[in-house]
């Protein structure tokens, strides 16, 4: 199952829908091909999409909203999904209304998903229901352009929630049959809840080659489960070995980067091995540009990037930008009474102009802090100097 687009309405926060495309939307030539994956015929998507913004953009709550739909298109109960969060502000009664396209199976699927808020009378709890869900399919065969990808106007509806349905949860979406039939969904690894919590999220032995990479002073790192406890082995070259049993006691040998470059580079090896998606905010915290540009290129090398997964990340570090070479793949995230998600390729054609001048120099409007408000910042500071 390969995930095409994912459309939110309804959302609390957002200006307007929020609509981010993982289909390349410009033209593909041969130099590009090797960084997307051909999903059929001469549709491709991309392997690395990218948000950028100021700080309190809404860069965060935007991953977290795609989480929540894929996570809930994998199965998972819209209850027990960290992210729901971005629902809590909705009033009783409101709905978002989730419209994902994928591919599976040599057709193309629209799912809509309508999901509420409802208050139990009794004890005043909330909880998310969904409430209707609907779902198109339609032969690549149909596909003649990129438009028509996500034009269902002519395809009959393929199958309706069934709100009777004995044994389907009303948190559960209708994917779990399709699902099933599929034999399973797809890998899906968010790493929000590390954001502002720098500790290693994976265990095991891990390879010398990335120990190298991020501490060559490292001889190898163990790192096991006994029960509730946590059993770590670190030894540094020329040294006698560390024996640890607490994973945050981890910070005090190894340097902020090191922890969080084992934790992103493993997970992204397991998407690589899956296939799947991981969801990284704030991608640049503790590490040096050029960690997260060697992150990046690995997703964009096919020989290593095997099965094709994507990682969707949030930065605040423009320069970041210039390691695309396509405007499609990268998303200005704006706040302007609502948050606002557009593709750059909207508003820069040209591929082969440097993305991080366009950027810094306002040029796409509301990228960069206001004139204004340094001014005022500026003038604070010297009253209180």
């Amino acid at each position: 199952m390969r995930l095409l687009k994912i459309t939110m309405e309804g959302l609390p926060h957002f200006k307007n829908k929020l609509d981010i495309d993982f289909v390349a939307r410009q033209r593909v030539d041969e130099d590009d091909k090797e960084r997307l994956y051909n999903v059929f015929s001469s549709i491709y998507v991309n392997k690395v999409i990218s948000f950028v913004g100021i700080n309190a953009s809404g860069k965060t709550t935007i991953l977290k909203a795609l989480s929540f739909a894929m996570k809930m298109l994998n199965n998972e109960s819209i209850n027990n999904i960290p992210s729901k969060e971005i629902l809590n502000e909705l009033q009783t009664n409101q709905n978002v209304i989730i419209t994902s396209y994928f591919y599976s199976k040599d057709s193309i699927h629209k799912l809509e998903t309508c999901i509420e808020k409802k208050v139990n009378d009794i004890d005043g709890s909330e909880k998310f229901v969904i409430t209707d869900e609907r779902l198109w399919s339609k032969s690549v065969c149909k596909v003649k352009t990129k438009k028509s990808i996500f034009d269902f106007q002519d395809t009959d509806l393929k199958e309706r929630r069934n709100q009777d349905e004995q044994y389907l949860m009303e948190d559960i979406s209708i994917m779990v049959a399709i699902n099933k039939k599929n034999e399973r969904g797809y890998f899906v690894y968010d790493m929000l809840v590390w954001t502002d919590h720098n500790m290693l999220s994976v265990l095991g032995k891990f390879p010398k080659e990335l120990l190298a990479f991020l501490d060559s002073s490292i001889e190898y790192l163990e790192c096991s489960r006994r029960e509730k406890e946590v059993d770590i082995r670190l030894k540094f070259y020329g040294k006698d070995e560390i024996v640890i049993n607490n994973i945050r006691a981890l910070g005090n040998y190894l340097s902020s980067g090191t922890i969080k470059g084992l934790s992103v580079f493993m997970s992204a090896v397991f998407a690589f091995s899956e296939g799947g998606y991981l969801i990284i905010d704030e991608i640049e915290n503790h590490f040096n540009r050029e960690i997260v540009a060697t992150l990046i290129r690995l997703f964009m090398d096919e020989r290593v990037n095997k099965n094709h997964a994507t990682i969707l990340f949030s930065t605040h570090y423009s320069e970041l930008l210039d390691e695309f070479d396509r405007n499609d793949s990268i998303y200005i995230v704006k706040n302007r009474e609502g948050i606002i998600a557009e593709n750059l390729a909207n508003v820069l054609k040209r591929n082969d102009m440097k993305k991080s001048e366009v950027y810094d120099s306002d040029y796409l409007g509301g990228t960069v802090p206001s004139y204004e408000a340094y001014m005022a910042l500026k003038k604070v500071l010297i009253h209180i100097g």
